[in-house]
């Protein structure tokens, strides 16, 4: 089959490089779209594990929520409280996001559904 193609293009006197040319293109956009955000979200969430101070709020891979109380730095965990005298210890990498002050407020609003009156 390569032989074919090479034997055609060598034939019409065109470039080799040309037929792989689509190739390189999609290779590129699939690159630029879809690998380099995603690095990029990579950094920011190890930036946010690791910039996770004693009493910052912070919601875990699992959904709960809780207060950090310590942080081990040698061991890369931290002492999360989830109720009032209810500690777990977990790893940094387990934390999803750190709560703030606009994200309170918003998980607070009750959505507002239009009722049409009939």
């Amino acid at each position: 089959m390569f032989a074919t193609i090479a034997a055609s293009s060598s034939s019409q006197g065109s470039n080799p490089l040309v037929a792989f040319l689509p190739l390189i293109l999609i290779g590129g956009i699939f690159y630029f779209l879809m690998i380099r955000p995603q690095q990029r979200r990579v950094r920011e969430q190890r930036s946010l594990q690791n910039s996770v101070e004693v009493g910052d709020e912070v919601m875990t891979t699992a959904g709960i929520f809780g207060t950090v109380t310590e942080v081990d730095d040698d061991e890369g965990t931290v002492m999360v409280e989830i109720a009032p005298g209810t500690r777990i210890r977990m790893v940094r990498s387990g934390i999803a996001r750190r709560l703030t002050e606009d994200d309170e407020e918003y998980d607070d609003e009750p959505e507002e559904e239009d009722q049409q009156s009939p």
